[in-house]
């Protein structure tokens, strides 16, 4: 008879239970079908970290988000607002003028992302020569063959 399958400690906080999902299990990111995964991919998308940094300041129309963000395309600017909206992050509103202005502004639960976006943002900035340094020698490892694993004899 197979032994019971028995769940893997969770890294990071285990034994910590963040939140109880409606069904009443923990919520688990590293659990497949768990929700919180979902919301671990909105923020962890390069842009989301973006926007939110731009949004930290106050209310931005979308021009100047665009202007704030740059290499962000007009596609992408909308696609990822609306998804920060659907998930609670971000507020819209459209004021009835002609032309509509529409502003963006991080609500509440928006606002808890601020500091530790931000301390991604600050790692990418501080550590970039690093990550830079170990691109290129990885790059010199796999072009002259150093980096390649032995094989196993026949």
């Amino acid at each position: 008879m197979p032994a019971p399958h028995t769940r893997r400690p969770r890294p990071g906080t285990p034994g910590r239970v963040l939140a109880r999902l409606p069904d009443g299990k923990p919520a688990d990111t590293y659990s497949a079908p768990c929700p919180s995964r979902s919301a671990l991919d909105r923020i962890a998308d390069k842009w989301t970290a973006l926007i939110v940094g731009a949004l930290a300041d106050g209310t931005l129309r979308f021009s100047e988000l665009r202007e704030a963000i740059d290499g962000i395309s007009e596609k992408m600017l909308t696609q990822t607002l609306r998804s920060l909206e659907r998930d609670g992050l971000v507020s819209r509103t459209v004021h009835p003028t002609v032309p509509p202005k529409v502003e963006y502004q991080l609500t509440e639960l928006g606002r808890t992302l601020e500091a530790p976006l931000g301390a991604i943002r600050d790692w990418a900035e501080r550590y970039i020569n690093e990550v830079n340094a170990a691109r290129a020698d990885y790059e010199r490892r796999v072009a002259d063959g150093s980096d390649q694993l032995p094989v196993p004899p026949a």
